[in-house]
């Protein structure tokens, strides 16, 4: 049996290929109404994405939107490989980690 690659592992192609993957499967298992999995393949889909992006171009004490949750910010106070951790304005202010690829840059 083939032991799976971490998606740290995985070059540029086979990131894109993984996503194209995750993404046809999420949109069956949306058909089939299998909320669950489909939950589930939308997470892997957004690390897989986060693994193409440069962890660089997300500075602490900046601000950015959550492409998940429109009109809501985030900013951070540090970064750890491909998470943003920090808090959402006018949140609880508790602290969190986002995968990069969540992240929008905010209008100024």
């Amino acid at each position: 049996m083939e032991q799976e690659k971490r998606y740290s592992e995985l070059s540029e192609y086979e990131l894109k290929q993984e996503i194209a993957e995750l993404k046809e499967k999420a949109r069956k298992a949306e058909q089939l109404g299998i909320v669950n999995e489909f939950a589930v393949l939308e997470r892997k889909t957004i690390m897989a994405r986060a693994y193409l992006m440069n962890p660089d171009d997300f500075k602490a004490g900046e601000i950015y939107g959550i492409e998940s949750d429109p009109g809501v910010y985030f900013k951070i106070d540090y970064m750890n490989g491909i998470f943003a951790w920090g808090y959402r304005l006018g949140g609880d202010g508790k602290e969190e980690a986002l995968p990069i690829s969540l992240l929008t840059l905010a209008k100024k």
